[in-house]
């Protein structure tokens, strides 16, 4: 009771700043809408995945989906992220290219590492505040012929011939609220500027029917799919290989009793999916998003 007053006093106290961080977010795209601010072609095809919320929308495998598809048919993909959590954000690092993974997740990111860990072969990655100076740069060094943004929704300096939003099926808007009043990046209003919504973890709820009409009143021509998600396998940490993946029995009860620690963007999906895929969790331990785990963390768990 206490920590929800706690909450709403926050909230109560933050909502001006949000409705003054909504305006600006609103009039700067109106400048981009207006062609007042350019938008720079990256000088190949170019996807944005993005979302409308901050962190935990499930955005990353959607990311690694659609590169695994334009990898398949025979395409020479770039991810461009901004690498958030890195040590330095103002350099680029190539994070992978065809043959390794360049940098951890210290200097890269831990997303950026992981998807070029999962991606290997299939795309390089590259991460940079600039998207537009990376695109330039990679294509001086790389024959690459479709760019994939990493949460390039907002990123509207860099042009884009598809933009897909991901929107989570469990907390698709948190509290209604902008920025830092609540977790909404922009009015619910931009979703007009999606060509396709992909809602995620849709197999987590029991229906998305009104979800789905919440969208289409913002923007009717987008097509709309449910994406449902699935532990596929565990990984050892200590070195990544296919060797030591132990693929995950879906609908069967764990052997073992597990503690699971994350640090993520909604940390409450990653315990409803381990339970739902029947881990029996012997406690869970959240930290905060892209958290850099320290000694006294590791002592902890």
């Amino acid at each position: 009771m206490a920590d929800d007053f706690a909450t709403l006093v926050d909230v109560n106290f933050l909502a001006p700043f949000g409705l003054l961080y909504g305006r600006i977010v609103d009039a700067r795209n109106h400048l981009y809408d207006s062609g007042k601010l350019r938008s720079y072609s990256l000088g190949a095809r170019t996807i944005s995945i993005g979302n409308l919320t901050t962190g935990g929308t499930g955005k990353t495998p959607i990311v690694a989906l659609v590169t695994e598809i334009l990898a398949k048919n025979g395409e020479k993909v770039c991810i461009l992220t901004r690498g958030y959590g890195r040590k330095n954000t103002k350099e680029r690092v190539l994070v992978s290219n065809w043959e390794s993974v360049l940098a951890d997740a210290a200097t890269g990111g831990d997303e950026p590492v992981e998807l070029a860990r999962r991606l290997l072969g299939k795309a390089i990655v590259v991460a940079d505040a600039d998207r537009v100076a990376a695109a330039q740069w990679v294509r001086k060094n790389f024959a690459i012929t479709v760019f994939v943004l990493d949460d390039g929704f907002q990123h509207r300096r860099a042009a884009r011939d598809l933009d897909i939003v991901c929107i989570d099926a469990t907390n698709p808007w948190g509290n209604g609220r902008i920025l830092p009043a609540g977790n909404l990046r922009e009015s619910l209003k931009e979703l007009r500027r999606a060509d396709a919504v992909v809602i995620t973890r849709s197999n987590l709820v029991g229906s998305v029917d009104d979800l789905v009409e919440q969208i289409k009143k913002w923007n009717r021509e987008a097509p709309i799919f449910l994406v449902g998600m699935q532990i596929r396998a565990f990984t050892a940490l200590k070195d990544h290989s296919a060797e030591t993946r132990v693929e995950n029995t879906v609908g069967k009860k764990a052997v073992h009793r597990s503690f699971a620690f994350c640090g993520l963007g909604n940390p409450d999906n990653f315990r409803r999916q381990l339970e739902s895929e029947g881990v029996e969790l012997a406690g869970f331990r959240s930290f905060g998003d892209h958290h850099r785990y320290i000694q006294p963390d590791i002592d902890l768990i």
